[in-house]
């Protein structure tokens, strides 16, 4: 490279607010290397600038020309660039304060740890004390997942309350939201420089002797980065869970026994992410668990711990799928085997084979009812004969919020409404429909819990024939429904007029149309 390169003329001059955090791009630069070069590397109306501490030194200039990002030179205020290069010098040297556990986090996951009131008051940095409250507060009141969402000045956070999203406040400062992400990365094993692409971890914590297992979700957006944290109390012992503590009763859960009952076979839970599915396959489990039968499971993850079950986590970085591990599985002797869920055809094909063989299989899968499951496993290249004789039942679920029982009070349901849900007239006449007016018990949302509404369909020799032949979902549909099939939307009016929910509640998680 020549020595005699001659500045060009017309650097962009800029002001010092230019030189803000949230414009910093040490992604692109290196902070050690912009330190040693005098220069600070930021975005401006989306395009890289570099700017010179001292645009007289030629050797910096020979070095821009020689990198492979195509900066635009500036200028600034002098002592702004050494200020803000000092600056981020500190911030890095406090987010690496807070990694516990470099080595683990390369692996992926962050060092267990404990958090309590005492350690709350205790937290130095205040990064430390907003994530960690964060996780103590969500925890408390019950939440399946914490959104952090970066805004124009700062940071919002929501939680997710029985299925619904409840804001529950604002943090101020840009610089605050950056390095509550930051620190989130650092703790799920992510990388901390990469701010321009999706980023999925994990870690694990423990809470006033819960033990949590976070899973963490990181995106762009607009104002910098928003992450979502779905939370999993994997202390929660699914051996305290029955189909009678998670409101399923009447003939609804006699359907579900019957499915499970069956000595082989496979019975399947289809609902959208958040709908219960995993619980209540655990609670049906553990109404088979005794020692007489070997139970195992393949999951990811493991969200309960059984007694007596073993359990295995799915580690696809390691190249165990569920498809790997459930071969595996089925050289163990395995009487009942519940795989977390189907997602591709080596999997299906894979649970088929072992509901025709002689062992009980429970698993999950992603449709929109009862029905699409078949289309789903077609899709798959399942042959419908197979589907036939390996199928025992499809379950469809959805999760509804349960009136609160502190503020609860009679009311009458919405009669156009509820024709909608094929409810007459004569049957709103004697219905036993509540709403809650709100209280503090349930923070003024008339709402505290949830309740699962289920659609169970029972393969009998009539659909197994039709199955077999490849009849259509449209046709399996109407044969069911001759066969006296309850549909979901039935289920769900039920429970509205019995007062557990309303039939508003309803509509917003059940398809009508």
């Amino acid at each position: 490279m020549s020595t005699d390169i001659v500045p060009p003329p017309g650097l962009t001059r800029l002001d010092a607010e230019a030189l803000q955090p949230s414009a910093w791009r040490f992604d692109l630069l290196p902070l050690v290397d912009a330190r040693a070069r005098g220069v600070l590397p930021i975005e401006s109306n989306g395009n890289p600038l570099l700017i010179l501490a001292d645009p007289t030194d030629l050797t910096v200039w020979q070095w821009v020309v020689a990198q492979p990002v195509r900066w635009r030179l500036a200028i600034t205020q002098p002592g702004e660039v050494e200020s803000a290069l000092a600056l981020a010098g500190e911030q890095q040297r406090t987010l690496g304060e807070m990694d516990w556990d470099a080595d683990s986090a390369a692996e992926g996951e962050g060092q267990i740890t404990e958090i309590t009131r005492e350690t709350l008051e205790s937290a130095a940095s205040p990064v430390i004390r907003l994530i960690d409250s964060t996780l103590f507060d969500a925890l408390a009141l019950g939440a399946s997942d914490i959104h952090l969402e970066s805004l124009s000045n700062g940071l919002g956070i929501r939680y997710r309350l029985d299925g619904v999203m409840r804001p529950m406040g604002q943090m101020a400062g840009t610089e605050l939201a950056e390095h509550a992400l930051s620190r989130l990365k650092i703790l799920s094993g992510l990388d901390i420089g990469e701010r321009r692409i999706p980023q999925d971890g994990r870690f694990r914590t423990r809470i006033e002797g819960r033990s949590l297992d976070v899973r963490v979700s990181i995106i762009p957006s607009i104002w910098g980065e928003d992450a979502v944290l779905r939370l999993l109390d994997t202390s929660q012992l699914a051996d305290r869970l029955t189909l009678d503590t998670l409101g399923i009763v009447g003939e609804s859960a006699r359907r579900l026994r019957r499915l499970t009952a069956h000595p082989h076979g496979m019975m399947l839970i289809t609902g959208p992410t958040g709908s219960g599915k995993t619980t209540t396959l655990y609670a049906a489990l553990g109404e088979l668990n005794h020692e007489e039968e070997k139970i195992i499971t393949i999951e990811d993850p493991v969200e309960y711990q059984l007694a007596g079950v073993m359990q295995i986590p799915v580690n696809e970085r390691k190249g165990l799928t569920f498809a790997r591990g459930l071969r595996s599985i089925l050289r163990h002797d395995p009487d009942t085997v519940l795989v977390g869920e189907i997602r591709d055809g080596e999997t299906a094909t894979i649970a088929i084979q072992a509901a025709l063989t002689g062992h009980r299989v429970l698993s999950s899968i992603h449709a929109n009812g009862v029905f699409s499951v078949i289309e789903r496993f077609r899709f798959m290249g399942v042959e419908p004969f197979t589907l036939a004789e390996a199928f025992n039942g499809v379950v469809a679920q959805r999760l509804v919020r349960r009136v609160c029982e502190a503020c609860a009070e009679p009311g009458a349901a919405d009669a156009a409404l509820a024709r909608r849900f094929g409810v007459e007239d004569p049957a709103l006449d004697h219905a036993a429909c509540r709403h809650g007016k709100g209280c503090d018990v349930c923070r003024g949302s008339g709402f505290r819990g949830r309740l699962a509404i289920l659609e169970t369909l029972e393969f009998d020799s009539a659909l197994r024939e039709a199955m077999a032949r490849g009849a259509t979902s449209a046709e399996l549909a109407r044969l069911a429904a001759a066969h006296g099939h309850r549909p979901l939307v039935q289920d769900a009016a039920q429970a509205a007029l019995n007062g557990l929910t309303t039939l508003e509640e309803v509509s917003r998680v059940v398809d009508l149309d």
